[in-house]
């Protein structure tokens, strides 16, 4: 992917990002809040998405997420998310990358997850954490808007979302539901809402 179009892929997410009326959850007693990064970037000639796979020691051992964590006293929602990914891949990205937000997820967790869009001009060479990340993963947006990846599951409790993004890749909300709304929102700007997606028994721990 040249500059050119990879510059037009960040104007495009921009654009839909910043015309998106995003849903903001105010503080209550106990609500703790974290924050993740879609972060978009050019890899084998193409935009993709990075996801990575977590540590096989510690919280949600071993599953697919997006790169972020919890928010510490005094931080922005956006310092929490740049901050996490310094942490976690050894890449510090500027507040200029910095597109926007999309709506705060209800995770079962107790933690109230905002994504943040960014679109750096150039990603450097990531370094991973190996106490936080197993693997990092780029996600082709062309491969996250095409047919077949979104699936509802029917279940005796209800419609599980199933993001299936490649052998061996489904991811269940939160991480699904967020790339959800990031593939309908910022990528064919279609103002979908996620917050009701139930998610799955083991995201709660």
């Amino acid at each position: 992917m040249d500059n050119v179009r990879m510059m037009e892929t960040r104007r495009r997410i921009a654009r839909h990002v910043a015309g998106f009326e995003k849903v903001e959850i105010g503080d209550r007693p106990g609500m703790r809040r974290a924050a993740v990064v879609l972060c978009v970037a050019e890899r084998d000639g193409e935009a993709c998405v990075l996801l990575i796979r977590r540590s096989p020691r510690g919280r949600n051992a071993g599953q697919w997420a997006l790169p972020g964590g919890r928010g510490e006293p005094g931080e922005s929602v956006e310092q929490t998310a740049l901050r996490e990914f310094h942490e976690e891949l050894g890449v510090a990205l500027s507040p200029d990358d910095v597109l926007g937000r999309l709506d705060d997820f209800p995770a079962s967790s107790g933690f109230v997850i905002t994504p943040v869009v960014v679109v750096p001009e150039v990603l450097g060479p990531l370094a991973p954490c190996p106490d936080e990340v197993a693997s990092v993963h780029y996600l082709p947006l062309a491969r996250l808007t095409g047919d077949g990846v979104v699936h509802f599951h029917d279940t005796a409790q209800g419609p599980l979302l199933q993001m299936r993004l490649g052998p061996g890749t489904t991811i269940h909300a939160p991480t699904g539901a967020i790339l959800l709304q990031f593939r309908e929102v910022a990528l064919l700007g279609n103002p979908l809402r996620v917050a009701d997606l139930r998610q799955p028994d083991w995201t709660a721990i």
